[in-house]
């Protein structure tokens, strides 16, 4: 433990410096006596009075042993007293005194001889209070030892925070003797650390006098130049028995493990959070592409600056075969999603959203997917950025945008590579280690269920639509006394493709059967099962049977299928009567538009759904209705109007109202319906027809069965 004279002097100060009231001999009060040869009293300090009691005035000139000493002690006092005057050496020790009010007190004494400059012998005695004295020596005891051997690092600074004392712990903490700092302020001592906070949290101590404790800092110091450290660190106001302030203490403790071990808990924590977040966030539907931005976007900021996501191209083609071994040459790659934690030019370097891309063995894209494991750079070197960005130019971008690290890691399923999630850290100063490629693998690989899930669902959807595209109509029919038009839409594609149809199929005697069903279900089965049901319907359409006998047969043809439930609408139009008639088998009510009236719902008997009879049959009942040139009849599906959060009623009116414009042609009111009605996210199908009628001669034969 060393001190410096600057805690002692004032700044820039010369020669003679004075001490304010309230240092350490102020606190000892030391007196000063002065005896002749005769053992009177000839000198006496303010001090003196205040330890004995006894004024100058009443002191000077009496005999010391006769003022001070009491009687049995004497004849010692003149023994130790002339072998003083005889230059028998200084005596000190403890002596008993005597108090002008009477009472005994300890003294102790340092006691010498004097000569002045005529030959003349003095004594002098320096005294203090023994009490005060054993207190401050052992406070000295104590806190000595306690400063050089503490585990702390401790400090004293001057008012103008210069160092004027470290311990031994400090200088092994900074790295530096204690002659490095002494004299020195903390900037010029240990300019490494951030010496700004540092000094600033020292002057607010000084101007306020409240301490401030644990005051956290990272840096590095020469003791250890090659890893950051940790240290606490707390700032007290020094102050003398007076209260004036003297300068600042600090104590410094080394907690880089604890920080270290906080830091690595706090990690793993954001770790499992990633994970947890990637359970909920990615994989939400089964679509492809928004998987894949699902992952892109939750591994930027928390993981990597930049992230892509590409899936090799024979994975889209539905091809299930494990990744070649090394060496097998290149892979056409299709990029699904690029994301940036940030606004940045480097989102340009990756492959364009949708764009397939054949990349040589040597990318290590290619070598990823290729080996089946993860590609770690943890810092990239020019030469690394030809196998990283897809083309110099690419290559160029990243290295102005800052790219240090990268990794590579395989999206891999069921025993199969899909493809690869790459990662950049740009602003992010660390590299990626081995434990960003344990994450990074598990977000991989929850991720690359959801988008075998999402690839496969989508190959069965694409299946099912192409199906059921080819079982309906595609011209737009044509039918006597009829303007037709239709619409179909299927279903977002997380909830997958229905069972929707409908058909209008000429019968005899130029009479049109209108039709519109719903196969409840999603998929290749429902969509398989309305090719049968709609293959039946026009077999029994071509019949001419009444529409409620033609339910019937669908239903008991339902019925034999397996767990099938359908609803549908059938409508037979005779032009040369201008009439209609009409069955429900449990689905939506038709509306009606007639010329100069309000748009209605049509009150028909509801029927019971397809396949819900029984093979037994069900009652189904048709109703005529006789129609006009101009009016218009609006058939189906529920997907038109039934929502999750909106009552039923309110769609049903709302579906009313888009309906009230007379003008608006039957294929523009279809776009209307669908635009206003149908959610991009709807989770059924829907198939609409709307027949409008036209004038038609009639029929010359008048036995025209209705």
């Amino acid at each position: 433990m060393v001190a410096s004279e600057a805690f002692r002097a004032e700044p820039g100060s010369v020669g003679v410096v004075p001490s304010e009231p309230g240092g350490l001999l102020d606190v000892l009060s030391v007196a000063a006596v002065v005896l002749d040869t005769g053992g009177r009293i000839t000198l006496w300090s303010p001090q003196a009075q205040g330890l004995f009691g006894w004024s100058a005035k009443e002191a000077l000139g009496r005999y010391a042993a006769e003022l001070l000493v009491a009687d049995e002690y004497v004849d010692l006092v003149l023994g130790l007293f002339a072998k003083v005057m005889a230059g028998g050496g200084a005596w000190a020790g403890v002596f008993p005194v005597r108090h002008k009010d009477g009472s005994t007190r300890l003294v102790e004494f340092r006691n010498m001889r004097l000569l002045d400059e005529q030959g003349g012998v003095y004594a002098l005695g320096i005294a203090c209070d023994e009490a005060v004295l054993r207190g401050v020596e052992r406070d000295l005891a104590l806190s000595v030892p306690l400063v050089a051997q503490s585990p702390l690092g401790l400090a004293v600074l001057d008012t103008d925070l210069r160092y004027v004392l470290v311990n031994p712990t400090l200088e092994r903490i900074n790295g530096l003797p204690a002659e490095k700092h002494l004299g020195r302020t903390v900037r010029e001592a240990l300019p490494f650390l951030d010496t700004d906070v540092i000094e600033a949290s020292m002057r607010q101590v000084l101007d306020t006098g409240v301490p401030l404790l644990d005051q956290f800092a990272i840096g590095r110091t020469p003791a250890d130049p090659g890893r950051d450290h940790a240290w606490s660190g707390s700032y007290y106001r020094l102050e003398d028995p007076g209260g004036r302030v003297i300068g600042v203490a600090l104590s410094v403790v080394d907690v880089t493990d604890s920080h270290r071990a906080a830091a690595e808990a706090a990690e793993a924590r954001k770790r499992l959070d990633l994970i947890a977040r990637a359970s909920v966030t990615v994989g939400t539907t089964l679509d492809l592409e928004r998987t894949a931005r699902e992952l892109a976007g939750l591994v930027v900021a928390d993981l990597a600056d930049l992230a892509s996501v590409d899936v090799l191209d024979s994975v889209l083609e539905g091809s299930v075969t494990t990744a070649p071994g090394p060496g097998t040459g290149q892979a056409l790659f299709m990029a699904l999603a690029v994301a940036a934690a940030y606004d940045t030019d480097a989102v340009h370097a990756a492959d364009p959203v949708g764009e397939r891309t054949t990349y040589p063995a040597e990318r290590l894209v290619t070598r990823c997917v290729r080996t089946g494991r993860p590609v770690l750079v943890s810092h990239i070197t020019r030469p690394d950025l030809a196998h990283i960005a897809r083309d110099e130019a690419a290559a160029d971008l990243l290295a102005r945008e800052g790219a240090h690290s990268y990794m590579a890691v395989p999206l891999s399923a069921r025993g199969q590579v899909l493809g690869v999630l790459g990662l950049l850290r740009t602003r992010n100063p660390l590299p990626f280690d081995h434990d960003d490629v344990t994450l990074a693998g598990e977000l991989a690989t929850r991720a690359a269920i959801a988008i075998d899930n999402a690839r496969w669902y989508q190959h069965a959807t694409g299946t099912a639509l192409a199906l059921q595209r080819h079982l309906l109509p595609h011209p737009p029919p044509q039918a006597a006394g009829l303007e037709i038009a239709y619409r179909y839409q299927p279903a977002a594609v997380a909830s997958g493709i229905g069972g929707d149809w409908f058909d209008a199929i000429p019968q005899v005697k130029d009479k049109t059967a209108l039709v519109v069903g719903d196969v409840m279900g999603h998929g290749v089965h429902a969509a398989a099962t309305m090719g049968q049901l709609r293959t039946a319907t026009r077999t029994l359409a071509e019949l001419g049977l009444d529409p409620a006998r033609v339910l019937r047969h669908l239903d008991h043809i339902t019925a034999g299928l397996d767990q099938t439930i359908a609803t549908c609408v059938y409508a037979a139009y005779n032009p040369h009567l201008s009439r209609c008639r009409i069955a429900l088998a449990g689905h939506p009510p038709p509306v009606l538009i007639r010329s100069g009236q309000a748009p209605e719902l049509l009150d028909l008997p509801a029927g019971v759904p397809l396949g819900a009879g029984g093979l037994g049959g069900a009652p189904y009942e048709t109703i005529p209705l006789d129609l006009i040139p101009g009016d218009r009849l609006v058939l189906y599906t529920d997907g038109l109007i039934e929502t999750r959060d909106e009552a039923l009623d309110d769609r049903l009116d709302l579906l009313l109202t888009l309906l009230t414009d007379p003008d608006l042609p039957p294929e523009a009111t279809c776009d209307r319906l669908l635009a206003a009605l149908r959610h991009p996210d709807a989770a059924d199908d829907v198939a609409l027809v709307i027949a409008q009628v036209r004038a038609h001669p009639p029929a010359d034969d008048k036995n025209t069965p209705t």
